[in-house]
């Protein structure tokens, strides 16, 4: 079977095998769960971070030299953080609209439990544009930080595009660290379906299957948003003639491992190799935008937060006052974009723009239980609003080589 299928299959696997231990084995989840499923899941996302750095450094710089000039690489920066904000307001505004129209959280109350003291403050909006800039680029490297690992590779390919043949034997260097961590991540993908198995299994075991059916109006309303931003893309595609279907099915692999660990990062090294490989897409427009959408490019973040925002407003009988839809709308968009690619960030993120809005902290119990659950169809979207921007920058840029040809044509 191919990884995909494996994949899905071990998933498939796994929340049977949650659910019978929740149901008919209580006493083993606790002895299971600690010294067999977390471990391993762990160990599996572990190895999966053990490629991302490296892979996107290697592939960023890769991707810069390839790149004719500095001019170039602002521009594609450029066109790619104006797709990021339309694209980012058209699923802040799915999630909230969607909210307010299906009203999820009437009627919704007491419902889970959460010690808000165990979920750690997230950063100011000016102190985390401050923290993108690395002090040290091996820091960066060490620590995984993904933003400051972009931070530091594109200023070194800039750098190596100024100094020109100096840098050749550097750039030598780099092309073997790619080629060799591509092959460790092929290695690694061999464990995919035991380690996504562990994941579900251990979420399924702890949580079980009945609090989805007491939260199924939320669960199936976050998963339509997401559902309905996928398709509005897959439109967009359409319209640019980017081949929409080819795109999904070049992407089976990576979707899959998003859905399964819930970690747009942990895909990043699959997405990169299948949407060149598989789709085609242009190797430069690829290396560039794919990590750094990896890093800033959050749709489900975006739907998931306003939807979530609307939600406990509705729960705890809040009007949604214009001020209220603003603070909430504005407040989702910067957060799309500083959230982390690991499970589990929602949550922490969701202090953040509660907190922004004035709404009661106390909802996170509510919603904290399924928001591994969510996490999957999250990250789906995610890595597909990731790759659709990357995909009309390549035809932005595509369209403007066309109209600078015939400009010069009909100059000459």
């Amino acid at each position: 079977m191919s990884l995909s299928t494996l994949i899905l299959v071990a998933m498939g696997i796994g929340i049977g095998f949650g659910a019978v231990l929740h149901d008919f084995f209580p006493s083993l989840i606790a002895p299971i769960d600690r010294y067999l499923l977390t471990p391993v899941g762990t160990s599996f996302l572990r190895l999966i971070q053990f490629v991302v750095v490296p892979i996107v450094f290697s592939s960023l710089i890769l991707g810069l030299t390839r790149i004719q000039n500095a001019a170039r690489v602002g521009r594609y920066a450029v066109k790619l953080i104006v797709s990021y904000c339309v694209t980012s307001g058209i699923a802040v505004g799915v999630g909230l609209v969607l909210a307010i129209v299906v009203r999820p959280g009437v009627g919704v109350s007491g419902i889970g439990t959460i010690d808000l003291g165990t979920i750690a403050e997230s950063q100011s909006l000016i102190d985390w544009l401050v923290s993108l800039i690395p002090t040290n680029p091996l820091e960066a490297l060490r620590s995984g930080n993904l933003l400051q690992v972009i931070f530091s590779s594109a200023l070194i390919g800039v750098a190596i595009q100024l100094v020109g043949e100096k840098a050749a034997s550097f750039v030598s260097f780099v092309e073997s660290c790619y080629a060799i961590f591509e092959k460790v991540l092929s290695l690694i993908l061999y464990v995919a379906p035991i380690g996504v198995f562990a994941l579900i299994s251990s979420v399924i075991a702890t949580e079980g299957l009945q609090l989805i059916s007491k939260l199924f109006s939320y669960v199936f309303w976050l998963f339509a948003g997401s559902a309905l931003m996928i398709g509005l893309y897959l439109l967009m595609l359409f319209i640019l003639k980017a081949k929409p279907i080819k795109l999904l099915q070049s992407l089976v692999p990576a979707l899959s491992l998003a859905f399964g660990t819930a970690s747009s990062n942990a895909a990043l090294p699959v997405i990169l190799k299948d949407i060149q490989e598989e789709y085609g897409l242009r190797e430069d427009i690829a290396s560039f935008a794919i990590p750094l959408g990896t890093a800033l490019k959050r749709d489900g973040s975006a739907i998931l937060q306003g939807f979530n925002a609307v939600f406990i407003a509705q729960m705890f009988d809040i009007p949604l006052t214009t001020s209220l839809i603003l603070a909430i709308s504005l407040s989702t968009f910067l957060v799309s974009f500083s959230t982390p690619g690991v499970p589990g960030a929602g949550i922490i993120m969701m202090t953040t723009v509660l907190g922004a809005a004035g709404l009661p902290l106390q909802g996170i119990a509510i919603v904290a239980g399924v928001d591994r659950l969510t996490d999957g169809f999250k990250t789906v979207m995610n890595v597909i609003g990731n790759v659709s921007n990357a995909i009309i920058l390549d035809r932005w840029e595509s369209q403007q080589s066309v109209e600078v040809k015939e400009k010069v044509s009909l100059e000459s």
